[in-house]
């Protein structure tokens, strides 16, 4: 097969505009829905994790059915660009319409409309950047290079989040939570809008040879499953890496708030060192180290990382100490997102990777965060400390989640001890 050329600097310039605004989006609705609707809605954390497992259903669904509908169109007109576009317009308009529900009462209204909204801004996000960018992706680069590449759209990633967390409170503080919701779809929208025309396409040489449910339905048979062996095994290690994370993430503020009482500014600003650390510094590193020694060697140290950080930060209650620990645990997350991201494009089947880009959202997003947040909330609400926030009952998380999450992530480790570590299927 010949090789694809180097990316262009067209290229290159979409993929930055999109990567940075679609994890923008997705770095406030992982956090900042989730706070929002805590501070503002109710302060039960189990309404989160309704919210945090009904977004991930809607991801898992449309990343997969619309991911390989975003083959057929590239094999027959060479565009994904067309799901990229509407994608991103629609996601940056439900990102700024989210913050609304907390006008309605009564509380069960208002936590339902929360939940639908952040459906409907996930399936949008999951059509443009989890099933069509992703698979872009994999499109324009290859192996030798996907590393780099993979590490470069991660810097974007932590960048976006940098921003979330360095500028929320800022903004928040000043302005409000409606300001914040605006300022971010607005930067959604007009990014995604610029980087989607810049994308350039060509039409897949291999075009499917069977019907749109048949290509789905091709997948699960045990043929394809065999073939595709390895492929599957990181994607379960994916899983059981994600449920551990997912223990935490979504109560990381709130810990940090209501726990450990830091105002929203000062656990903002100890994220923001964290990320710029363990998180921007190291991606570009860790992407060339994915490529020179393997994407397993990378996963597996990741994985340590990731545990032992963890662990050490639920026994600290300081900011210095809260912020060496932290930059352990992020430069774990942020090794791991690049290994396993560059590891998973090479092993993509060539005619599906819209498809697969599916599957891997079904690994990680469905299978994860479904469960995570479900064990992180009864733990908040089981051995949580109660509390009475804004004159409503509620539950303030413990260190006990970062605890158990740490521990879970070893978990990953298995499934990578069986994956021969080869390329792609071209």
């Amino acid at each position: 097969m010949e090789k694809k050329p180097s990316l262009s600097p067209r290229i290159w310039i979409a993929l930055i505009l999109l990567g940075f605004s679609g994890q923008l989006a997705w770095g406030v609705e992982n956090q900042y829905f989730n706070t929002f609707l805590y501070d503002n809605i109710t302060p039960d954390p189990r309404p989160i994790s309704w919210m945090v497992a009904a977004s991930a259903v809607t991801a898992t669904l449309t990343s997969i059915l619309m991911g390989a509908l975003s083959d057929r169109t590239r094999a027959r007109w060479g565009k994904r660009k067309l799901f990229v576009l509407a994608g991103y317009l629609a996601w940056g308009v439900f990102t700024a319409a989210f913050p609304s529900a907390a006008y309605l009462r009564p509380v069960g209204l208002a936590v339902g409309i929360a939940i639908l909204f952040d459906s409907i801004m996930t399936f949008f996000g999951s059509t443009a950047n989890d099933a069509a960018l992703n698979a872009y992706v994999a499109d324009v680069t290859r192996d030798e290079n996907r590393g780099r590449v993979v590490g470069t759209m991660q810097i974007l990633t932590w960048v976006a989040i940098l921003i979330v967390y360095g500028a929320s409170g800022l903004i928040i503080d000043a302005w409000g939570y409606f300001t914040f919701f605006y300022l971010i779809g607005g930067l959604v929208f007009v990014l995604g809008l610029v980087g989607g025309l810049l994308m350039k396409e060509e039409p897949d040489p291999n075009p499917p040879d069977r019907s749109y449910w048949a290509q789905i339905a091709d997948t699960f048979r045990i043929e394809n499953l065999r073939a595709n062996r390895d492929l599957f095994l990181l994607l379960f290690a994916l899983t059981l890496y994600g449920i551990a994370e997912q223990i935490f993430f979504p109560y990381l503020i709130i810990y940090l708030n209501h726990y450990l009482a830091l105002p929203t500014l000062d656990a903002s600003l100890l994220i923001f060192v964290c990320i710029l650390i363990g998180g921007i510094a190291l991606a570009y590193p860790f992407g060339l180290l994915a490529d020179r020694f393997g994407r397993r060697k990378m996963a597996l140290v990741a994985i340590l990382l990731k545990m032992i950080g963890l662990i050490l930060f639920s026994l600290m209650d300081a900011v210095l100490p809260l912020t060496l620990t932290g930059i352990l645990w992020l430069s774990g997350m942020s090794a791991w997102m690049i290994s396993t991201g560059a590891w998973t494009k090479d092993l993509y089947p060539q005619d599906k990777r819209g498809q697969f880009a599916g599957y891997f959202i079904l690994f990680t997003v469905a299978f994860a965060m479904v469960p995570g947040p479900l064990i992180g909330g009864w733990l908040g609400t089981q051995f949580g400390i109660p509390a009475v926030i804004d004159g409503q009952a509620g539950f303030i998380p413990t260190p006990l989640i970062f605890q158990v999450a740490g521990l879970a992530t070893l978990a990953a480790i298995l499934p990578l001890l069986f994956i021969k570590e080869k390329k792609a299927q071209d």
